[in-house]
């Protein structure tokens, strides 16, 4: 996007709003921990609890598709907003277990409520060939954010950690009360016999349910780092808190290398060439974690993951945008969005049980050896592609045609980063 072209005034505002509550998005990788250290529960239950949050989000990221259509975007983000709120304040209040984990439970059934419709409004509201990078300044907001939010936590975490979902809470209202004010009214259309059949189609969509495969791996590794990082420098002996700091290292990459990827070189990179990059890149921080000892080689090691993240973010959401059918792109975002969901369960468990019987060497060992087969994956795509002239020639408005098998869907993507690359756009992910 060429620097004339500005973002509209509601993606502006609703990048802002999210910086507020990115501020305080720090509690939940220290959800394992203050159950361990405040309710004397074990490993394996910490883990359980945090997959039952993860679990409970994701009819939470089907329903905020769904209420957006029904009772409007900015209602249901704000709804979402007040419900996290109330869950973070439950589980700062729990004086026993089971509040903490009712909590958690509440908190993971508002927690994605918000993400089908702000991600919808960004992808309506800036022109197709633009998307890539409107969902790239998005993560890279998210990103500004949370360097400021890992500060927090590494100083508040060291005085209570139950401060941490205090503070959470009041970031959660503040971005609620800047939607409700800044963002206007929007009146959805009564449900009609066009918008059921909205409903059902994204999960009879093979080239979105591939990409959701995909995607949930991704989004497994993903939040290993999220919901067992702290757990894993505790058991290597350094404060939970460190994690913090981590955080805001690979926050601050994220921001610092936007230049990168503006490179004419970068944004020729057909999407399963790039995400086949990323992946290396995120398995080379990966390995970091799991042979590093030392503060520095940590940080060093958090920001080389954050470029492969980087890589990843902008094309993804994208892509589903431009796959969805008009008015539909809130129901699809919101089922590729369960890649989270189902993530959020399947991370706590496996990283817990991993760090109890072979401790975080092994737990970071394996998570990136998934990375190289993804990118294994990722590129066996590109040679696909280049040994068959039809789909390895297609047009850049060819991506957004009727896909039917996973390798095609991938096809679409290196189809719209072509696009992207012949358009001049600044991409950015």
């Amino acid at each position: 996007m060429s620097r004339s072209e500005a973002l509209p005034r509601t993606v502006r505002l609703l990048l802002l709003a999210r910086v507020v509550n990115r501020l305080g998005a720090f509690s939940l990788p220290f959800l394992t921990t203050l159950i361990c250290a405040d309710h004397g529960a074990s490993l394996t239950t910490a883990g359980l609890v945090s997959a039952a949050f993860g679990l409970a989000t994701i009819p939470s990221r089907l329903a905020g598709g769904r209420l957006a259509d029904r009772i409007g975007r900015r209602t249901t983000i704000v709804l979402g907003l007040c419900g996290c709120a109330v869950a973070q304040l439950a589980i700062a209040a729990s004086a026993s277990l089971a509040w903490a984990v009712a909590g958690a439970v509440l908190l993971g059934l508002a927690f994605e409520l918000y993400e089908p419709p702000s991600q919808a409004i960004i992808g309506e509201s800036v022109p197709e060939r633009h998307r890539v990078r409107a969902f790239s300044l998005f993560s890279a907001a998210l990103a500004a954010g949370g360097m400021g939010a890992g500060l927090l936590a590494a100083l508040l975490g060291r005085w209570d950690l139950r401060w941490l979902f205090v503070t959470d809470a009041a970031t959660c209202l503040a971005c609620a009360l800047l939607i409700r004010l800044a963002l206007p009214c929007d009146r959805p259309e009564p449900p009609g016999a066009d918008q059921d059949d909205t409903a059902v189609r994204p999960l009879r969509d093979r080239a979105l349910l591939s990409i959701l495969a995909t995607g949930t791996a991704y989004a497994l590794i993903n939040q290993q780092t999220v919901m067992t990082l702290p757990l894993a420098l505790a058991r290597q002996g350094r404060p939970a808190a460190d994690a913090g700091l981590l955080f805001t290292a690979a926050a601050a990459t994220t921001v610092l290398a936007q230049p990168l990827v503006r490179l004419r070189w970068t944004t020729r990179l057909t999407t399963p060439v790039a995400l086949a990059l990323a992946h290396l890149f995120l398995a080379a921080g990966l390995t970091g974690y799991a042979l590093a000892r030392t503060l520095p080689a940590l940080l060093a090691s958090a920001a080389v993951k954050s470029l492969g993240d980087l890589l990843v973010m902008g094309r993804a959401y994208a892509l589903v945008t431009d796959l969805a059918p008009p008015g539909g792109s809130g129901r699809y975002l919101a089922v590729f969005g369960t890649s989270w969901g189902i993530a959020a369960t399947l991370a706590p468990v496996l990283g817990t049980q991993l760090l109890a019987r072979a401790g975080t060497t092994a737990l970071w060992s394996a998570m990136a050896a998934l990375c190289l087969l993804l990118a294994a994956l990722h590129l066996r795509v590109t040679l696909e592609s280049a040994r068959s002239p039809r789909r390895g020639n297609l047009l850049p408005h060819a991506a957004r045609e009727a896909v039917t098998t996973p390798s095609q869907a991938l096809d679409d993507a290196t189809a719209a980063s072509s696009a992207d690359g012949t358009s001049g756009r600044e991409e950015t992910a």
